[in-house]
């Protein structure tokens, strides 16, 4: 198999907020802990540990960015051969675009997450049983804080760069504005600022999708039957967004099948039907329906200027003038939407911010950050460099 000529890797774990250790403090203001995170790490940090690039993953994305992880504690049949293999492979690397053999890279699963980090399918220690439903509700700032201490933890007091794709371009806006003094470099690809009009209403008909499965039962479904139609409903609402139609149409095969109970009066008559039915169905063996419900409203909420207590965005940026910008932008994306990141260059420009804005001309949709790091790495390696 082709995972045998790659590294293998493993995630690490890392908890605080033990006993009377200090634990997160919430944007509600509420204390939680213990939190658990695990994470990876790639290269050597240097001994001036000022060689470390964070990366913010996905919505469904994982610590794992590069290499071959054949399995992670805890995560019962989530890791699957779907996660085993880097979501950033292409990008992250020995002589790749962020090159391993010069920068040390991180990368933790979220809090709220269903990869090792503490979330709602984790041991809620009060109970000896699942958090579920009584998980707390989160932010994009909390989970941002969440890994603070492990930054801390592994000596780095300021990022040579932060990046973060689609979700993850978000946080890594919130980790940058509110932590300026901790980062040099900011990368946001496909991206914004805040949560749009179109955007909360595809995420309300994806929580809705959730919680009206008759098997979410408030969160607490762990020792039952899991509300799979309602999350393979979700990641379909959500699909059609990722990928433009001509790379849906690429992917399509001729096959028309569907499960018995998904259907019935009406029956799959197209290709089209079949393949946006595969992905909802794929989507239910490596992913947890209350993580993905819980990242869904965070991101429903997220607005950087709200985050930092005002509605201006020259007050967002103000102690942000030593960092250096490079924005992406996908052309034919159309979960984040190319105005978005116009929107959001023009308030870094208007901040008085070193900006550089790409548009990334590509058929391949919101998943282009994905797929084809010749169109990125240039200008990634460009900023890297300054």
């Amino acid at each position: 198999m082709a995972f045998k000529d790659t590294m293998e890797v493993r995630s690490q774990f890392f908890t605080y907020g033990e006993g009377s250790e200090s634990r997160l403090v919430l944007h509600d203001g509420r204390d939680f802990g213990p939190v658990t995170l695990a994470y990876e790490t790639y290269g050597t940090l240097n001994e001036a540990k000022d060689n470390a690039i964070l990366i913010f993953h996905a919505l469904s994305g994982s610590q794992h960015i590069m290499g071959f992880n054949p399995e992670v504690p805890d995560t019962g049949e989530r890791w699957n051969s779907e996660c085993q293999t880097g979501w950033w492979d292409n990008f992250v690397g020995p002589g790749k675009t962020i090159d391993t053999d010069r920068f040390f890279i991180v990368c933790a699963n979220y809090l709220g997450g269903c990869y090792g980090s503490t979330g709602p399918s984790s041991i809620n220690p009060e109970t000896g049983k699942e958090y579920g439903g009584d998980f707390p509700q989160i932010s994009f700032g909390d989970i941002v804080d969440s890994q603070l201490p492990l930054f801390d933890e592994l000596g780095i007091n300021l990022f040579h760069a932060a990046i973060g794709s689609s979700l993850g371009g978000m946080l890594v806006l919130n980790f940058s504005a509110r932590y300026p003094e901790r980062v040099k470099r900011v990368i946001p690809m496909a991206c914004g600022l805040e949560s749009t009009t179109l955007t909360r209403v595809h995420n309300l008909e994806q929580i809705l999708a959730i919680e009206n499965d008759p098997n979410y039962c408030n969160g607490h479904y762990y020792d039952g039957p899991a509300p799979l139609r309602g999350l393979a409903l979700a990641r379909m609402i959500s699909h059609k967004t990722f990928v433009s139609l001509h790379a849906m149409e690429a992917r399509m095969t001729n096959k028309c099948e569907q499960e018995h109970d998904e259907f019935s009066w009406y029956k799959i008559k197209t290709p089209l039907e079949s393949y946006i039915l595969h992905q909802g169905r794929k989507f239910l063996r490596r992913f947890d329906a209350n993580t993905y419900l819980y990242l869904i409203a965070g991101w429903t909420h997220f607005n950087l200027a709200r985050d930092l207590g005002t509605t201006d965005y020259n007050e967002v940026f103000k102690r942000c003038v030593h960092q250096d910008y490079l924005v992406f932008s996908i052309d034919s994306d159309c979960c984040f939407y190319p105005d978005e990141q116009e929107h959001l260059h023009q308030k870094l420009v208007k901040a008085g911010i070193n900006v550089e804005y790409i548009s990334v001309s590509s058929d391949k949709g919101h998943d282009s950050f994905l797929l084809e790091p010749e169109l990125y790495s240039e200008a990634i390696n460009r900023m890297l460099e300054k």
